[in-house]
């Protein structure tokens, strides 16, 4: 059985170029990797779903915090069974955001820490009642906010695309990044790792602190 990992962060934190990065050098290794992301865009309904609320194309589902949670947990609980099959292919399984980023989210909008009731209902919700993968490692890109912000801009611009409703909320980002900080403290569900993304990522040490002891 393969190992799931997940890079969290902020919108612009980097995380796709550490999952390339960590994927090219496990398969380097000789490791067998899948990789994917939530929301799955354009292959699940829920994910559409997300992204025309986040657009103000669902009038006020977005005032709901528990009912856009909701759509994004229904999103992980219809890629249940493929990551299962993925965990049973291959060695490392390695998504871009997961539940943790619901939890966080979700919690930074309501103004509540890690420790609060919605990171909970979370965890009981998805976990618990879904039944969904629980992961084996997770890793906080932490990047400043203002950093993350730039970055996020940045790709946008080059994407030609919006920023959404979350994404251009600098104080809902700065709160989100607190309660990711506390979720890592308190090892939320998993091992966490703090990867400062503001410096080069020494991906081999990655490998050899959390891979290295890992049967394929």
């Amino acid at each position: 059985m393969g190992k799931l990992v997940v890079i969290e962060g902020l919108d612009g934190a980097g995380k796709r170029t550490l999952a390339k990065a960590l994927t090219d050098a496990l398969t380097a290794r000789g490791r067998k990797v899948a990789t994917g992301a939530f929301p799955r865009y354009d292959e699940d309904v829920h994910a559409d779903l997300v992204r025309d609320a986040l657009h103000g194309r669902l009038g006020d589902l977005t005032d709901s915090v528990h009912g856009m949670a909701v759509l994004y947990a229904l999103d992980r609980r219809g890629a249940a069974d493929r990551l299962r099959q993925e965990l049973a292919d291959h060695d490392v399984v390695l998504l871009d955001r997961y539940v943790a980023s619901n939890a966080a989210y979700g919690a930074a909008r309501l103004r509540q820490g890690a420790d609060g009731a919605f990171v909970e209902w979370v965890r009981a919700f998805e976990v618990d009642r879904f039944g969904v993968p629980v992961p084996d490692l997770q890793l906080l890109l932490r990047v400043p906010r203002a950093v993350a912000a730039d970055r996020a801009a940045h790709r946008e611009s080059a994407e030609r695309r919006e920023r959404d409703l979350y994404e251009s909320d600098d104080d809902l980002q700065g709160r989100c990044a607190s309660v990711y900080d506390g979720l890592a403290a308190a090892h939320w569900l998993s091992p966490w790792e703090v990867v400062d993304g503001t410096a080069e990522v020494r991906v081999e040490g990655l490998l050899d602190r959390h891979f290295t002891h890992w049967t394929p």
